[in-house]
């Protein structure tokens, strides 16, 4: 995937993220505090891969796609949370957790191909 298509994904999934945390901040109780949660992790993923893009190194670059990684990962726990917990549907919300696993799974890939790169 490329860079500006992997900024514009993430972006629109923190879009997604917000709307999402706008709703769960409406029922009030347990889910407004998941909410909370929910949109700093899940803002943070596209946050933190432009900021790879700009990277000064190879290993600075590397850095802040584990942070990625690890928010992307994040986010996908606080849906499960959501989904387990019954506050959402797992209907409601199948199609942001996929896409969490998803960027989740990119970015992984991506710190992978970079380490084997610079071995080399």
């Amino acid at each position: 995937m490329e860079r500006e298509e992997l900024k514009t994904r993430t972006k629109q999934f923190a879009l997604r993220i917000l709307r999402l945390s706008e709703k769960l901040q409406g029922m009030g109780g347990s889910a407004a505090i998941l909410s909370k949660q929910l949109l700093r992790s899940g803002t943070s993923v596209g946050a933190n891969y432009r900021a790879a893009c700009i990277a000064k190194s190879d290993n600075d670059f590397l850095n802040k796609l584990k942070i990625c990684e690890e928010e992307a990962d994040e986010t996908t726990y606080w849906l499960e949370l959501l989904i387990e917990s019954r506050l959402l549907s797992e209907e409601l919300l199948s199609d942001i957790h996929d896409e969490a696993r998803q960027l989740t799974a990119i970015i992984t890939s991506s710190i992978k191909t970079k380490r084997r790169n610079m071995t080399k």
